[in-house]
């Protein structure tokens, strides 16, 4: 069992870790459970996973990607985001690098859960946008939260990190939660004609740093 050093984490405990062999290199995989004892014992909270590259302790500007859970993208092939483009891109980044992590947080659907996820979905197929989706079945717009991630850095031990994303949210929430995050690296994937929209709406009123598509890509 791993304790974080902040007072303010609740206890990280390690289930498992193995090296895997993936589509891009060797990764060691490391099985977290983030919470009280309990929760890890009952099942009440899920699992989160590190994809490691390399000893990362004591290193700066160690390449990250905090990854949140996406069912329908990664496993079924939706076409309506770009988040299983994202969490590829940022592997073959880190194993072209030799060196770099990505935390794969289990919080499908911003933080709303699968079935509200796909309630969403079916607002949007009639003319609302991902953030009104939300707002339209009392949701927020985001409620992912990155405790884990934080005791997860603390625990693999780099000085800092520089974070692949596209999202100035998630370098804030890390830095406050003491994450020392040095630079922020885009991962802009081009859209197809089903995603344009939800990336559109991520620049517009979410504030993402994404480019703006016209029609034609």
């Amino acid at each position: 069992m791993y304790v974080a050093n902040s007072a303010i984490r609740p206890l990280l405990r390690i289930r498992a870790e193995a090296e895997v062999p993936t589509r891009f290199g060797p990764f060691r995989m490391v099985v977290f459970h983030y919470g009280e004892a309990t929760s890890c014992e009952n099942g009440l909270s899920p699992d989160h996973v590190a994809l490691v590259r390399g000893d990362l302790a004591g290193k700066s500007g160690v390449l990250c990607r905090v990854h949140s859970e996406c069912l329908t993208s990664e496993v079924f092939g939706s076409l309506k985001c770009d988040c299983r483009d994202q969490l590829e891109s940022a592997q073959a980044e880190i194993a072209e690098r030799g060196e770099g992590v990505v935390l794969y947080l289990r919080q499908e659907g911003r933080g709303i859960g699968l079935a509200n996820k796909i309630r969403a979905y079916q607002l949007q197929s009639v003319g609302h946008d991902t953030v009104d989706a939300n707002r339209l079945l009392d949701l927020p717009d985001d409620a992912r939260e990155y405790h884990a991630a934080a005791a997860m850095i603390d625990y693999l031990g780099p000085q800092s990190i520089t974070l692949l994303t596209n999202n100035p949210a998630k370098v804030d929430g890390l830095r406050q939660l003491g994450v020392v995050v040095e630079g922020r690296s885009p991962v802009h994937i081009e859209p197809n004609a089903f995603s344009r929209p939800y990336l559109e709406a991520k620049r517009l009123r979410m504030n993402h740093e994404l480019p703006r598509y016209d029609e034609a890509g």
